[in-house]
């Protein structure tokens, strides 16, 4: 590792620690010439294995372009976008694969963007699941109606309590 300050190639690691999320580790070093510390912070390099076979590093905006588009007159901030884009990464990198394959990032944004906006994810999947006909649509739709009306059944509901 260089020093940043005077660029001697000799330095000593003082700290090492796994961030929260286990995506990253940041490291505590000294320059053992200039002796000045400084910080590095490594992450695990995401590779995208295209469906061609060619790699290239993960983009998060690439990934969520596509998601931008399905969004587009809808009303998703690009706040909303942006911590999508993070939670798609953070689930990618979690897997603890460095190469992933192009329709895993895909499926990724498939779930997070369900909960961010129906309209958006209907429109991403009716292109990411290469929908042919209005059926395709309407079995979707009827999916997303379907995990709804479980989704409002509580499972857990509380039994009235024993009497005597």
């Amino acid at each position: 590792m260089h020093c940043p300050y005077c660029k001697h190639q000799d330095t000593k690691v003082l700290d090492s620690r796994v961030s929260d999320d286990g995506c990253s580790i940041r490291r505590r070093r000294v320059c053992q010439d200039c002796e000045k510390r400084f910080t590095t912070v490594e992450l695990m390099q995401l590779t995208v294995i295209k469906r061609s076979g060619a790699t290239e590093p993960f983009n998060r905006e690439k990934a969520i372009s596509g998601v931008r588009k399905a969004c587009n007159g809808r009303p998703v901030s690009d706040d909303d976008l942006a911590l999508l884009g993070q939670e798609v990464e953070d689930q990618l990198r979690l897997a603890g694969s460095p190469e992933i394959a192009a329709h895993e990032v895909g499926l990724a944004i498939l779930a997070p963007l369900r909960k961010l906006d129906e309209v958006g994810y209907l429109r991403f999947a009716s292109v990411y699941r290469s929908f042919d006909s209005a059926d395709d649509f309407e079995a979707e739709i009827a999916m997303l109606r379907m995990e709804r009306a479980t989704a409002v059944v509580d499972p857990v509901a509380p039994f009235p309590a024993p009497t005597g």
